[in-house]
């Protein structure tokens, strides 16, 4: 299989995905109403009902199996990107379920029951685990990072910003830094372990574009800042 990405640069313009197959080649597309156009037999596409899991995980009724020789376009809304991510009999990373566009065959999936305490703050009481050979596609709000785990040393990241992790890795949930850092930040994984952590970038962006163009005055954003849950209280 053979995938080309490409930025479009146009104003407010999102990511375009450019996707070509090979007779031997057949993706699972999760979110088919992306698709913009094709090229290929009609019967090279053919859409099907998730099963129960799959509706609730992603919100969704339908995924397409489309097979090849065919292209097609697939469209990203502005600020999303997708990052594709090759498995090899090595990997053991757990994924949100959430972020998966699409998987090819030979990709099986396996879940991972979360701990009680962890389901409270990611809100899905499972994560997922990919095996075999093949590709998956992710969905992201900005660019994806990849930092490697320590042993002793502890990776702080958001906890809404974490898309896979291995599954080795020792996870607690917290906050770091002074009093008033700790007040001001969302929960944060607590991350020690061997492998590859990927997270986006992109998750507040919008909070950033809010403050920059924000038209409060002086005091107001100091009382935001200073009083414990003050961008909530205070509108």
């Amino acid at each position: 299989m053979h995938i080309n990405l490409n930025t479009v640069e146009a104003d407010g313009a999102g990511q375009v995905l450019k996707f070509s197959l090979t007779p031997e080649d057949r993706l699972h597309i999760l979110h088919p109403q992306q698709i913009v156009a094709f090229r290929g037999p009609s019967s090279s596409r053919n859409d099907k009902f998730m099963n129960i899991s799959g509706m609730y995980r992603k919100k969704k009724l339908i995924k397409s199996e489309i097979t090849g020789p065919c292209q097609f376009v697939a469209a990203l809304p502005p600020g999303f990107t997708m990052k594709e991510v090759e498995l090899t009999a090595e990997s053991d990373l757990l994924y949100d379920f959430r972020h998966l566009f699409f998987y090819s065959d030979g990709v099986t999936m396996h879940t991972k029951i979360q701990k009680i305490k962890n389901m409270f703050i990611t809100r899905d009481a499972v994560k997922m685990k990919f095996s075999g050979h093949g590709k998956i596609g992710l969905l992201t709000q900005g660019q994806v990072c990849q930092q490697e785990l320590h042993p002793t040393a502890p990776l702080y990241v958001d906890a809404g910003s974490v898309i896979a992790y291995p599954e080795n890795a020792h996870l607690e949930l917290t906050v770091y830094g002074n009093h008033l850092a700790s007040q001001h930040m969302n929960y944060h994984w607590k991350m020690t372990g061997h492998g590859p952590v990927l997270f986006q970038a992109g998750r507040e962006n919008h909070r950033l574009e809010r403050d920059v163009n924000d038209g409060d005055g002086l005091f107001k954003r100091i009382l935001k800042e200073v009083i414990p849950f003050g961008n909530i209280l205070i509108k």
